[in-house]
């Protein structure tokens, strides 16, 4: 054989190498990303699931706010009913509305605000934004990760081949985002 033809079959070797590693990267970093959105939608799951008793608590003592009362119940179904991140995370930033509508509207009733299951209700869904908080976070830098693995070159030859897609992030509400005024 001749020397020419060593250097093709070492050329051959290393691309189909690189080719295995690129594309077994690329898969872990697809999994590790549908793993952290199912972490996102447990959390999501706990809190949708807390809104009724929430509901049902708050409708004891404020009957004629039914309006309110509607508006969450239906955030929460959009939430039940989330196909991907995006769907999930603007459910999400609906309910996250409607609660605060909730929360103001509790403060019009003091009984209400002093009632211990609403209290811990209330206490719960915070630790669960929280987790939604962490977990929101850990998934878009999974998603940063992917995305850039799939997009730089040589790798983006290897993704439009195997046909992988770019990834969505789960957005913050415009609330989180907002700036927040402090005054004295």
């Amino acid at each position: 054989m001749e020397w020419w033809l060593y250097v093709i079959v070492v050329i051959v070797v290393l691309f189909a190498l690189w080719a295995i590693l690129a594309y077994n990267s690329m898969i872990k970093k697809k999994l590790k990303v549908e793993n952290n959105y199912s972490q996102i939608k447990i959390q999501c799951k706990k809190r949708f699931d807390l809104v009724p008793n929430l509901v049902e608590t708050v409708k004891g003592y404020a009957k004629h706010e039914k309006e309110t009362l509607e508006n969450v119940t239906l955030a929460r179904s959009k939430g039940d009913s989330a196909k991907n991140a995006q769907d999930l995370a603007i459910a999400n930033n609906q309910l996250t509305q409607m609660l605060g509508r909730l929360f103001a509207l509790s403060e019009s009733y003091p009984d209400l605000k002093a009632n211990a299951n609403f209290i811990n209700l209330q206490n719960e869904l915070s630790d669960i934004e929280k987790a939604i908080a962490a977990s929101r976070s850990f998934y878009n830098d999974t998603v940063m990760m992917y995305n850039k693995a799939i997009m730089v070159f040589p790798n983006s030859i290897m993704a439009s081949v195997f046909g992988f897609k770019k990834a969505e992030f789960f957005d913050a509400p415009e609330e989180e985002i907002k700036n927040v005024k402090v005054s004295f």
